[in-house]
């Protein structure tokens, strides 16, 4: 999708790039104009490396013999960054080496949406708004609303249609002013380079693209979600679609293995185990609540009112005070309750007060845990916090978790 209004440089510090009229060249020859970052940053005077730029990423290869990391776009100049030292004067002439493997990577992917793009754009009225190369998958905003399960495989089905009808891909050269039928206008000036699929689209762009439509391989569509009032569909082509396939499969496989089913089966069998679960998890509760409803009683019979007829229930349990809130908030249900939980194992603590008990559990457990270093608060029937020291059970946290009861008045 990237624009080029640059088809020929000038000046003496200017690139040419090769990539423009062939992006099949993978060896190409050139002389060093300048250097720079210890050695590590080079310039010449032609390259056939792509720099990042227009959403596509940059090539990657070698420079004589040295591996090339990252390719800038500075405007007229072409910045190679290598792995180490050139070690080679200005004038000095170099061979360079494209790693055709990832470029053609990036032919397919930038081909592929150059196709979706016209085929959305024709056949349901969404332009593209914005485009993004990665290094797995690769995404293309539409302005749609939405785009529903079965439009996404119809234009998957559309997108391999038209990529398996071979239409050439050209690039010609034509003057900004004059150009015309393009996919998107330019708001550059000058000269534009152009990428037109025969008899489908033609937009301005300055990326790599492969020669005919077949070469682009297999389309897979993998999702569409919405952002920011546009559709987001995520693709992939030729060898990626062909190697995520393969990883789809393969995770769809190991899936079903333990299961004993089919592949195919696999998510009516994962949909009866959500719902199954979902059942459990219900039961657990009812189950719990019914357990601690018993234990509640049995704390209430055994604890002892007070003057003012308040009982007091301390329980001491291993692992998060949290999981005794359902039994904390049986017993205080009852009336005329006050519940203190501390786990000697991590340091939590649990206040929790009955409606009709004059005490902010929030307030009266947050003062006792900062009297000691500690942290907490919470509402005035339900608090919780922790003191220092925990998660080692040790004789001095059970003291600071007794002190803090203490000072609760337990």
């Amino acid at each position: 999708m990237s624009e080029s209004s640059a088809a020929s440089s000038t000046g003496s510090s200017a690139t040419a790039r090769l990539y423009y009229d062939d992006a099949t060249l993978a060896r190409f020859s050139a002389t060093v104009t300048g250097v720079a970052g210890d050695g590590r940053i080079v310039y010449l005077d032609r390259s056939a490396f792509y720099p990042t730029s227009g959403g596509q990423p940059h090539d990657l290869g070698w420079l004589a013999d040295i591996s090339v990391v990252d390719v800038v776009d500075e405007d007229e100049r072409v910045a190679h960054h290598l792995a180490e030292p050139l070690g080679l004067p200005i004038g000095a002439m170099v061979v360079g080496l494209v790693d055709m493997a990832r470029r053609f990577d990036h032919m397919q992917q930038h081909t592929g949406q150059h196709l979706l793009s016209a085929l959305m754009a024709d056949r349901y009225g969404w332009p593209t708004v914005s485009v993004h190369f990665g290094d797995i998958t690769s995404t293309v905003d539409v302005a749609a609303a939405e785009v529903t399960p079965a439009q996404l495989i119809e234009i998957e089905q559309r997108a391999n249609a038209l990529a398996l009808d071979n239409l050439e891909v050209s690039v010609s050269y034509e003057d900004a002013e004059t150009a015309s039928g393009l996919r998107k206008a330019s708001d550059r000036s000058g000269t534009l380079r152009i990428v037109t699929i025969d008899g489908l689209d033609r937009s301005a762009c300055g990326g790599t693209h492969v020669a005919r439509t077949a070469e682009i391989g297999a389309v897979l569509l993998r999702r569409a979600e919405r952002t920011r009032g546009h559709t987001r569909i995520e693709f992939v082509c030729g060898h990626r679609a062909v190697q995520r396939a393969r990883l789809d499969a393969d995770l769809l496989t190991r899936a079903a293995r333990p299961l004993s089913a089919a592949p195919h089966d696999v998510p009516a069998l994962v949909e009866q185990m959500q719902q199954r679960l979902q059942d459990l998890e219900r039961e657990l509760k009812r189950t719990t609540l019914a357990l601690a409803a018993h234990d509640a009683l049995a704390h209430w019979n055994a604890a002892i009112p007070d003057a003012n007829g308040v009982r007091r229930v301390r329980l001491t349990v291993n692992g998060a005070v949290k999981d005794s809130e359902a039994l904390a908030q049986q017993l205080t249900a009852r009336g005329g309750c006050v519940v203190l939980v501390t786990s000697a194992t991590v340091g939590g603590v649990l206040l929790a007060t009955a409606d009709d008990v004059s005490i902010d559990a929030g307030q009266q457990l947050r003062a006792a845990l900062q009297s000691v270093g500690g942290r907490g608060g919470g509402s005035p029937r339900v608090a919780q916090g922790a003191v220092p020291g925990g998660s080692d059970g040790n004789a001095h946290l059970r003291e600071t978790l007794d002190a803090v009861a203490r000072m609760l008045g337990f």
